[in-house]
């Protein structure tokens, strides 16, 4: 989830940043893709401006290579109408290169730049023309995606349980039981966060931080109740705001399972939650209050395995030494992470020393590059 904290906190997230975009990162300065053209697409990103060569491509799968020419971290979309994402690239830094493969059928979309990872962003209009043979018509990526989504289906149904229990428990008033259940319930939203961000609004109304909210917008979701458990102690006015969260978390599952998925979504997903380990987990600015920053940073590895495993018939068909080094930077990242099991769950955050926190950055750093080569496969 994209938020000012990230731009404000960025000491051991910088380091962690570092080695994750290092890996599919691209150098490209000029656009090979114009009007009518597929291909790569330079976008020149500033605080201030997004500069998308392209404003017209052909149908099918496209390269967007955004360089971060300011001073604040930024974020890349392709929104269809509605704010719907199509693609999406989290945690640009500045003076960085990164890729994004997106497969866009044709229709009228915008390519946004959001700096500071903020607000609406700076928005382009992008228009994609002619007709493609999607992905997804391969059988082996057709099954990949009825395999995921399988998972998304079993991942969002107990969320959706958990959430009322959650929710039951601060309506109680019982605030042992909702500390109790707070990672829990997170733990399933976090395996599914690359879908549920596909729907615009909806994530930052379940997931929004204090330092997310723009001037005078109202806060809602997981982290206003965690303050209110951790902080003020006292959730005697939080019964809306938990109502609020379960619908949110019903409309999330509705929509999840009903959403029409394309191969790039897994590849770029899998990527995704492990930005959001090294973006978020890693720097404990996640869950600042409960510090249970490790049950969401094992959620996110989970779901990037299982994005990854639903794609593996194809990997291991067209890339058989990636799928052997998956195998075991996945081991390694489960292997440092599971040093720090405590009775069914996990250490705070605030128990991990530096060295510790290096050692999973490494771990994740490790597993993040060879993670970063499958969405070009699978684009092939």
């Amino acid at each position: 989830m994209p938020t000012t904290a990230r731009v404000l906190g960025l000491s051991l997230g910088a380091l962690t940043l570092a080695g994750l975009t290092a890996c599919g990162s691209g150098t490209t300065t000029e656009a090979s893709a114009g009007p009518g053209k597929p291909g790569k697409i330079t976008v020149a990103a500033s605080d201030t401006d997004c500069k998308v060569a392209a404003t017209e491509v052909t149908a099918g799968t496209s390269t967007f290579t955004i360089t971060n020419g300011g001073t604040k971290v930024t974020e890349f979309y392709v929104y269809a109408p509605g704010d719907r994402v199509m693609a999406e690239l989290e945690n640009i830094v500045p003076g960085l290169t990164r890729e994004l493969v997106a497969e866009l059928p044709a229709g009228t979309y915008e390519a946004v730049c959001k700096p500071g990872m903020v607000g609406k962003g700076i928005r382009n209009p992008l228009k994609v023309t002619g007709d493609h043979k999607p992905l997804s018509q391969d059988v082996k990526l057709a099954d990949a995606i009825a395999s995921y989504k399988r998972y998304i289906k079993s991942q969002s149904d107990t969320l959706l349980v958990k959430t009322q229990e959650f929710a039951d428990a601060v309506k109680a008033g019982d605030l042992a039981k909702g500390k109790e259940l707070y990672p829990v319930a997170r733990t399933y939203w976090e395996r599914i966060e690359p879908v549920a961000e596909i729907f615009g609004e909806l994530d930052p109304a379940i997931d929004a931080r204090e330092a997310d909210l723009a001037a005078g917008e109202k806060w809602t979701g997981f982290h206003k109740i965690e303050k209110d458990l951790w902080i003020t102690k006292d959730v005697s006015k939080d019964g809306p705001v938990a109502d609020k969260l379960v619908a949110d978390v019903k409309t999330i599952v509705a929509k999840s399972n009903a959403a029409e998925l394309t191969p790039l979504n897994l590849a770029n997903g899998a990527k995704g939650l492990l930005d959001e380990v090294a973006s978020g987990k890693i720097t404990g600015e996640e869950d600042i209050w409960s510090h249970t920053d490790l049950w969401d940073f094992d959620a996110n590895l989970q779901g990037s395995k299982a994005a990854v495993q639903a794609l593996r018939p194809v990997l291991e068909e067209r890339s058989p030494d990636l799928v052997k080094t998956l195998d075991e930077q996945f081991a390694a990242a489960e292997a440092a992470l599971g040093a720090h099991r405590k009775g069914d769950g996990w250490k705070l955050h605030n128990e991990l020393s530096k060295a510790e926190l290096k050692s999973l950055s490494d771990a994740i750093n490790a597993l993040a590059e060879p993670i970063s080569k499958i969405a070009p496969i699978v684009a092939k």
